[in-house]
């Protein structure tokens, strides 16, 4: 493969990639790098695409578009035709935010989506670091006009680790079964301390989510049941913000983005009204989905917080889950968008949500249960690949 240059640095010491205890800056550092042009390495092209009311249903093929959400892919699809679809083993470069996913299985395009080709023989256990290249690309692209991007990308200059005038496959890998390795032990950690390494239902569980269809409901005002949290105003704009904890600028910020939660950007604590354990709801946003918020943050603009007011119970993690799940039936309508607003605080708390109740009274007991169950349900997948992947790394390392 020509068209590249090395940047010689130290070698790998001696260590061997894989080790958990090594320090990953510190073999970031110590391996060698070669500069490559990506036009040397890839292939990008546009794809012949599909309207959406043309696919048919099915779940042979993925039907990709520039959307950033679930890994680009808008729904799947049966097959279609022969001509219009792209096989796998590729990436896809969606033209609106810019980010790329690597496709497992054969596709079809929407508009505005180019496909990028490995003009290598690609190892399977080094996608990964090819697909964090590729997305650290996203800031260079998105400074360029759509017409543009193609020349960017074949242009641009980045550095891969090399060995012997080589792509250094293997380093890639250990480096990536390393870093799946530290995850994998935060998450296990994680699922320990709250009580979800155990996917297998109680009988309580299961007994709850049998009485669901069976429950019965009650109409509540929000207003009646939740109460607007004041803050301060901040004198801070989004746009002059980072959006990665920096110095001073520590404490989470809502907004009525529906990314993250809403809490995209950090400002400093010094002067904020700091919250935990309440509901935020966007006030002026595209999307008006109530989030619980365990964790501190504050309100920056465009959104507010809610707390329960009703009664003397204060609501637990898992009931103020239940209940945001309830809000969302009302708030977040396809009916409201940015242009059809759905009004803040003022036009929220007059709506009613539906509660489940036994004797009259709000049922937070089925709540709590209801959600442990549902927690263990989507929980068990992430387990047990947690135990597949520790069973992995603990073969590497050896």
């Amino acid at each position: 493969m020509g068209g590249f240059k090395y940047i010689k640095t130290a070698g790998h010491g001696g260590r061997t990639p894989g080790k958990i205890e090594a320090s990953l800056n510190e073999k970031l550092n110590n391996v060698k790098w070669g500069e490559y042009r990506m036009g040397d390495l890839f292939d990008i092209s546009n794809t012949l695409s599909f309207n959406a009311d043309k696919l048919v249903s099915g779940s042979e093929y993925d039907y990709v578009t520039r959307t950033s959400l679930n890994q680009g892919v808008l729904q799947t699809t049966g097959f279609v035709n022969e001509e219009n679809i792209n096989q796998a083993g590729n990436w896809s470069l969606g033209l609106l935010q810019m980010d790329f996913f690597y496709r497992k299985k054969p596709w079809y395009a929407g508009q505005f989506v180019r496909k990028i080709t490995p003009k290598f023989a690609l190892r399977e256990k080094s996608i990964l670091f090819f697909t964090a290249l590729l997305n650290k690309q996203k800031p260079k692209l998105l400074s360029v006009l759509v017409r543009n991007v193609d020349d960017t990308f074949l242009n641009t200059i980045v550095r891969i680790p090399t060995k012997d005038g080589k792509i250094d496959f293997d380093f890639m890998e250990a480096f990536i079964a390393e870093l799946e390795a530290e995850y994998i032990e935060k998450l296990e950690t994680y699922l320990k301390v709250t009580g979800l390494n155990d996917y297998n239902l109680t009988t309580r569980e299961q007994q709850a989510l049998n009485k669901f269809e069976n429950l019965e409901w009650k109409e509540f005002y929000i207003g009646d049941l939740f109460e607007k949290v004041k803050t301060k105003k901040l004198p801070y704009k989004a746009d002059k913000l980072p959006k990665q904890k920096m110095g001073k600028y520590m404490l989470p910020c809502l907004t009525s983005s529906f990314k993250n939660q809403g809490l995209n950007y950090f400002v400093p604590k010094e002067g904020a009204t700091v919250l935990k354990n309440v509901i935020s709801i966007p006030q002026n946003s595209d999307v008006y989905r109530a989030y619980f918020q365990s964790r501190e943050f504050t309100v920056l603009s465009d959104a507010y917080a809610i707390c329960w007011k009703f009664g003397d119970l204060k609501p637990s993690q898992n009931q103020y889950l239940f209940m945001v799940l309830c809000i969302n039936k009302v708030t977040d309508l396809p009916i409201y968008s940015y242009k059809n607003k759905l009004g803040g605080w003022n036009v929220v708390k007059n709506k009613y949500v539906t509660l489940p109740i036994q004797n009259g009274n709000i049922d937070f007991e089925f709540m709590e249960v209801f959600i442990s169950a549902i927690k263990k349900l989507f929980i068990k997948d992430v387990v047990l690949y947690r135990n597949k992947k520790i069973d992995t790394a603990k073969k590497v390392i050896q």
